[in-house]
Formats: C-alpha cells, sequence, structure tokens
C-alpha cells in the first residue's frame, strides 16, 4: 500500500467527486498489489460506472503518455506517491467535451554508492 497524500495535478471535476474518486484510488491500493495496476483502474472504473454512469476511463501507472477528450467537469490526474491516476468520462456530445494530453515519465533511481 502507498502511505502518501494524493496530489491532484490537474482537474476540472467538483471537489465531491475528487475526494470519492481519491477515496477509491486508496480502497483499491489496499485491495491490491501496488504493481496490478490493471485491477486498481479496474476497481476505480467500476465503482466510478456505478456512482455516476458508464463511460467512465481510469489508467493507472508509473509511465504513460495520453492525449484524450473528456466531458467536461469530469476529468482528474493526481498521483499517490509514485502512482498516477488520470480518470475520465467520455461521451457522444463534443460540444461538452474537452482534450487533455497527460503524460509521465519517471526515471530510475541510480545509487552513486
Amino acid at each position: 500500500m502507498l502511505e502518501g497524500k494524493a496530489v491532484v495535478r490537474e482537474t476540472d471535476m467538483p471537489e465531491e467527486m475528487q475526494s470519492r474518486v481519491m477515496e477509491l484510488a486508496y480502497q483499491a491500493l489496499d485491495l491490491h498489489e501496488v504493481s496490478d495496476c490493471q485491477s486498481i483502474a479496474h476497481f476505480i472504473k467500476q465503482k466510478f460506472d456505478e456512482a455516476y454512469g458508464a463511460a467512465w476511463h481510469c489508467v493507472v501507472g508509473k509511465d504513460f503518455g495520453s492525449c484524450i477528450s473528456h466531458l467536461c467537469g469530469t476529468f482528474i490526474f493526481f498521483h499517490v506517491e509514485m502512482m498516477e491516476f488520470l480518470i475520465f468520462k467520455d461521451g457522444n456530445d463534443f460540444s461538452e467535451t474537452k482534450e487533455e494530453a497527460v503524460g509521465v515519465l519517471q526515471k530510475a533511481k541510480k545509487n552513486d554508492s
């Protein structure tokens, strides 16, 4: 489990929804191995689909890039220690969408002993 505080990098989500997704991230990290990003992402996506309707997407990991379109008010990109979380809702109404480009690259630490 990761013990760090969630830090929001970028979002347009309402505060209540932000709190919920970060709470779910902590729950997912408690339930799954930190290295099992797919299960962590699936857990968050499933819970958000249940709470806010279908078409949510969740990307979890330490090294990824993305370029997405999302419904306004449904985007958050945050991290807990070295684990990054990208959650957004897709939709058919393109007048209500916004494009975002997000990239994460974490270099391995070198031991200079």
